[in-house]
């Protein structure tokens, strides 16, 4: 038996509008610090002599344990109370924020990060799968969504700039305070807005699933993490593999013969959700490869300064916006079938756009109409994948759906990263390599060339039509930026295809049937 919102909560519109948006804070905080860190990281490397390996898990630490844990705090909310363990979640992440924001050391600096991610896998589930009993009609459902998703693409976009804002009026630990003062205060809003919600179970909670699942999650994860530096060919990385393949298998059979399973399976055997969440991977793996490699290049290659890569963005960042809440509302009389493959397509052409853009030393204001394109086609396609997950799973399952969206999310973030990273990396060892040795450059000076294209330690329009007028470093810096220039060229390719294709199996899987309507559309 689900128990029901208070009627109070419910016939107050004010409250209503109090809660709805405590719940968006909930999600702009979590999700925003997958990406607000990493502006920090070379004032973190001066304060605590941190190492590169340490500061790629000030990073990854993050990711990795919300990505694992996000399945527990999905089915602790329908179990214990979706409230309470959001807003248990929340503190808990702002307690591992605390810790960060008075680290003495950088291993302690990852230990908070961990702390962290693991308050917000139980915190971002609830977002959703309280708006789903908020908000049971399908209609008012969908717009509701459409803010959700319009306040994520806001926190993607606008993590890095937020926390280049904090370092530079202070330093890092400054980012960290922050993440302090909003969540106690996230909380203070939610406490008497936000319905509390729950569906109570009488079978024991699935632990050897859960174990089984974050072991096979966090090694499957781990490893793409680690071969991004170390090379997939790695005994470790294999091992990890390995043992992520065997734990999710087992995984697989815990769930299918379990009572109470932690991800009821039999929920993939409906095209439209195992669909939804295909998408929400693909559509994830392929956008951070726009936020993360093309501000790289426009930083490194090109030399812009970060006010002008924050600018180029910023168009991105308003279409995003606009899109969900456009979406909501398409959504909500038409369903979710055309929206979404219509975004995706959209995504996609602004990808492969950008690529083709990115190939000139000199991009121009049409990047910003192709990452416009590319964050229209995102905003529109998360509002529908999001509505579909939950529409199609109960209502005391919400919590389930709300954890397996956002694990499928977060994966394809982290593997998006990750693998196209590697791709990058294998250009600038490989190609560059190659290129190098062609110009006769001495073995020991190759290891240094790469690590300063890596690092964006080139000097500044060096091979770009303004050099030094020293030949041999002109053709160097040159053969680095071609390198760099083709691995990226490649992975926007396959994030913009991989969007395409994400197009098909939207229009392929969520069939015609339309989310009906049986009262009046709330607004927000």
């Amino acid at each position: 038996m689900t128990e029901g919102l208070e009627p109070s909560s419910l016939g107050s519109r004010l409250v209503r509008h109090i809660a709805m948006i405590s719940i968006c804070l909930v999600m702009f905080l979590t999700f925003m610090d997958m990406t607000i860190v990493s502006v920090a990281l070379g004032n973190v490397q001066s304060h605590l002599h941190a190492g590169v390996t340490q500061l790629q898990w000030v990073v990854n630490g993050y990711g990795l344990t919300f990505a694992t844990f996000m399945l527990l705090g999905g089915t602790l909310g329908d179990r214990l109370g979706r409230k309470k363990v959001m807003l248990g979640g929340l503190l808990l992440f702002a307690a591992g924020s605390l810790l960060g924001a008075l680290a003495p050391n950088p291993d302690v600096l990852i230990g908070a990060r961990v702390v962290m991610g693991i308050g917000a896998a139980a915190s971002e589930p609830g977002t959703l799968s309280i708006i789903r009993h908020m908000f049971p009609d399908r209609r008012v459902r969908a717009r509701a969504i459409g803010t959700w998703a319009a306040v994520s693409g806001l926190a993607l976009a606008f993590g890095p700039v937020i926390g280049g804002v904090l370092v530079a009026f202070g330093d890092w630990r400054g980012v960290f305070w922050f993440n302090v003062g909003a969540a106690l205060l996230i909380v203070v809003l939610a406490v008497k807005s936000v319905p509390e919600s729950s569906s109570p179970q009488t079978a024991r909670l699935d632990v050897p699933g859960f174990l089984a699942g974050s072991v096979g999650l966090g090694a499957m994860t781990f490893a793409v993490i680690l071969g991004e530096t170390d090379g997939y060919r790695n005994s470790i990385v294999i091992g990890l593999f390995l043992v992520g393949v065997v734990a999710l298998v087992g995984f697989v059979r815990i769930e299918r013969a379990s009572t109470s399973p932690l991800l009821d399976l039999e929920y993939f055997r409906s095209p439209r959700f195992s669909g939804a969440m295909v998408v929400a991977f693909i559509l994830y793996f392929s956008i951070f490869s726009i936020f993360f490699f093309t501000a790289l290049y426009l930083t490194a290659v090109i030399g812009y300064a970060p006010d002008r890569i924050a600018l180029e963005f910023v168009p991105m960042a308003a279409a995003m916006i606009a899109a969900a809440i456009i979406a909501g509302r398409r959504v909500a009389r038409l369903g979710p079938r055309g929206t979404m493959a219509e975004g995706c397509v959209l995504a996609g052409a602004g990808v492969l756009l950008s690529a083709l853009l990115l190939l000139s030393n000199h991009p121009s204001l049409w990047l910003m109409a192709t990452l416009a394109l590319a964050g229209y086609g995102f905003g529109s396609s998360v509002v529908p994948m999001t509505s579909v997950a939950l529409s199609e799973v109960p209502p005391e399952h919400s919590g389930m759906a709300a954890s397996a969206t956002n694990t499928s999310r977060e994966l394809g973030a982290v593997f998006g990263v990750a693998v196209l990273g590697a791709l990058v990396n294998a250009h600038l060892n490989g190609d560059l390599t190659h290129r190098l040795r062609a110009l006769k450059i001495p073995t020991n000076f190759i290891s240094i060339i790469i690590n300063a294209v890596e690092t964006g330690t080139v000097p500044s329009g060096v091979g770009t039509g303004h050099g030094t007028g020293n030949a041999i470093e002109n053709h160097v810096v040159e053969a680095a930026y071609g390198a760099f220039r083709t691995g990226l060229e490649q992975s926007l390719v396959i994030a913009g295809v991989g969007m395409l294709v994400a197009a098909g199996i939207a229009a392929r899987t969520l069939g015609s049937r339309s989310e009906s309507a049986n009262e009046s559309p709330f607004e927000f």
